[in-house]
């Protein structure tokens, strides 16, 4: 049993590693720091005596996930689930940011994902009762003025795997979306709200725990729930505002 996670280098990515090994679950690690990398494959392997492949390389383009990730088809015999807790953002964001990096924050954070599963799909549907899991951000609950293509590239991937529950749902495969508020780990959304950071460890053991649940779709912290439901429903001109603090 191997789980491949995408960006396990730091925050996120590096909990949900040591979790599933923790539950002496094999790990394929993608990162483009090789340095983090290499350290936690050693910790890993050492403390949990499970298997850890690493693979150094920036998930930014096609040609990249294809040649690096894609290579060996064997690496993926025993794929039993993909996290991708990646993101990428840029602090200027916003309607006239330059299209390069317009492109980029839109690969990175959407179409890498549904490159990464459309290739994927035929082996996770043959290796049964597998896992797919995303992470979105509550950043994309309503429109911004500041990190506006960084939150549509979020709804967006929302909305992607919302249809990938529909598509599995004839399938053995379980998918898993988390709309995340400002973690212990982030530097980005939410740092400015006087709200409790969430537990990157914890929503680790929640993500494993749920691995097996066929469709799970919710927000963490929890309480973002409520929040969410608020900033739907609020008017426009509360928003002008409220955009100014988030």
């Amino acid at each position: 049993m191997s789980y491949l996670i995408i960006g396990a280098s730091s925050g996120l990515g590096r909990n949900l590693a040591y979790t599933f090994a923790e539950k002496k679950n094999d790990l394929i690690l993608v990162s483009r720091d090789m340095k983090d990398l290499t350290a936690i494959k050693s910790d890993i392997e050492i403390k949990y005596k499970v298997n850890v492949k690493i693979l150094n390389f920036d998930y930014s383009s096609f040609e990249e996930i294809n040649t690096r990730l894609f290579a060996d088809q064997k690496l993926f015999e025993n794929l039993k689930g993909v996290l991708f807790p990646i993101g990428h953002m840029y602090e200027n964001d916003a309607i006239d940011l330059d299209i390069e990096k317009i492109q980029s924050i839109m690969f990175s954070n959407y179409l890498s994902i549904v490159y990464t599963v459309s290739k994927l799909k035929k082996i996770l549907i043959l290796n049964q009762d597998t896992t797919i899991v995303g992470f979105g951000s509550i950043s994309s609950i309503i429109g911004r003025k500041t990190n506006s293509n960084y939150a549509a590239s979020k709804r967006a991937l929302e909305s992607y795997f919302e249809s990938l529950a529909f598509e599995f749902s004839q399938n053995e495969i379980n998918v898993q979306f988390y709309i995340l508020g400002y973690l212990d780990t982030n530097l980005a959304f939410g740092k400015n709200l006087k709200l409790p950071k969430g537990s990157s460890k914890k929503l680790s053991k929640i993500v494993f725990n749920n691995r097996k649940t066929k469709y799970k779709k919710t927000y963490f912290p929890f309480f973002w729930i409520l929040i969410s439901l608020l900033l739907k429903i609020i008017p426009f001109s509360v928003l002008l505002k409220l955009n100014k603090i988030f």
